[in-house]
């Protein structure tokens, strides 16, 4: 058994052709742009949409904990120190305000959702991504999928952010295809900062990764104020050298996932900066180019 919070199909910017992408919930980094907040913790969580709300209530009297109060303008309160995530106040709900974010299923629950695309990965040269949230921070789970899929002949991506013990990753390298590897910050320092964790680790494994023959595809998500100026194109291209790595995606920062925090009842620190993160992202793209390295931006094959 293992935890995710969707399984997105006919997914496109997850690796080559036509791919499902299953995302893991649970990650040990806490980088301050994440796309996919709801990933970040392991436990379940609810998500309170206002916009949705009928404000009948019924979501105080089903919570058990005591957890959700009348709030102002007859809309609720989710009390997130107390709230379990049992989500008997989803199943309340009348207007589909509140969603329940994370599942537990089986390898074969996954299997079986996977394989009803296998026509489209055939004709497309697609497959299956893991991503998440961390992967390797659910490792049994994600090398039974792994193996599972190996044993039907469909291809596999794992997409990681490398904070793991090598030993860890090292056990998937027979059942992976190709990884999608995030370089969140060159400078050790700063993506402590940002990201919760220095980049020691994420960069020794990224070598050992390259070093094994693994197909490796290195992310580096722009956001620019926070893990991406102009003056720092130098140093990331001086660490992918370092790397020998051949293959770079360029992810431009966007603020879609502004709502999702607030569904958590979260703040949302980063300021809109995507107009910049493409200007930068471009600029970056043909620095990198003229360097030798293959480079797409958006994460489009």
């Amino acid at each position: 058994m293992g935890r995710v919070f969707r399984i997105q199909r006919f997914s496109i910017h997850d690796g080559y052709g036509i791919r499902t992408t299953v995302f893991f919930k649970g990650c040990p980094l806490r980088c301050v742009w994440c796309h996919n907040p709801e990933s970040q913790r392991y436990e379940f969580e609810v998500a309170y949409r206002a916009e949705k709300c009928l404000e009948c209530l019924a979501c105080i009297d089903a919570c058990r904990k005591g957890a959700i109060e009348k709030g102002k303008d007859n809309l609720v309160e989710i009390n997130r120190e107390i709230c379990d995530g049992c989500g008997e106040c989803v199943k309340a709900c009348r207007g589909g305000a509140l969603e329940i974010y994370g599942k537990d299923v089986s390898v074969r629950e996954v299997v079986e959702i996977i394989e009803k695309d296998e026509v489209f990965y055939c004709n497309s040269g697609g497959g299956v991504t893991f991503s998440g949230g961390e992967p390797y921070y659910q490792p049994e789970f994600l090398l039974a999928l792994l193996r599972a899929c190996r044993d039907l002949n469909i291809s596999t991506a794992v997409d990681t952010s490398g904070y793991v013990k090598w030993e860890v990753m090292e056990k998937t390298l027979p059942f992976v295809d190709f990884f999608l590897y995030d370089v969140k910050d060159y400078r050790s320092e700063r993506h402590k900062k940002v990201c919760g964790a220095g980049n020691e680790l994420i960069l020794s494994n990224l070598r050992k990764l390259v070093s094994s023959g693994a197909e490796v595809i290195v992310r580096i998500p722009v956001v620019p104020g926070l893990n991406f100026e102009k003056g720092d194109f130098e140093g990331y291209c001086e660490v992918l050298m370092k790397t020998e790595v051949e293959r770079v995606d360029l992810l431009p920062y966007h603020s879609l996932a502004r709502d999702k925090y607030r569904w958590l009842g979260r703040e949302y620190v980063v300021p809109d900066v995507s107009e910049d993160a493409r200007r930068l992202s471009g600029e970056f793209a043909g620095f990198l180019r003229r360097a030798g390295f293959d480079v797409t931006v958006g994460g489009y094959f």
